[in-house]
């Protein structure tokens, strides 16, 4: 069973810094690439970040290259966002997930940790 759970979410100012983390089971995180992806009402589903299992290589979104970095400690079974000079527009409920495809198919995903940016 995938267990996966988000949190760091919050309510910042544009401008400021969120950082996201994801505990996941051993048995979900072990040689997966994870990754983030975040919804928003009204919108599609939008990829973030993903992150490779052994070489931790990482591809982003146009959307949030140079401002969020992705990164994950395999001996915590943990995956993090770091989200610096957030906008408005990255307000969204954020969630972390096993990647099956590279880099923007998941397989499986948490609850969802919501970001709300106020301008």
């Amino acid at each position: 069973q995938v267990q996966l759970v988000e949190s760091g979410g919050g309510l910042v100012h544009a401008g400021g810094s969120l950082r996201l983390s994801c505990a996941a089971s051993a048995r979900t995180f072990s040689s997966n690439t994870m990754g983030w992806f975040r919804r928003t009402p009204g919108k599609e589903r939008e990829f973030v970040a993903a992150i490779t299992w052994r070489t931790k290589y990482t591809y982003y979104a146009d959307s949030v290259k140079d401002r969020f970095t992705i990164s994950r400690d395999n001996a915590k079974n943990t995956v993090y966002l770091q989200m610096n000079s957030l906008k408005p527009e990255d307000t969204a409920v954020y969630y972390c997930g096993v990647v099956t495809e590279w880099p923007n198919k998941f397989g499986s995903w948490g609850q969802g940790t919501q970001v709300t940016v106020s301008s």
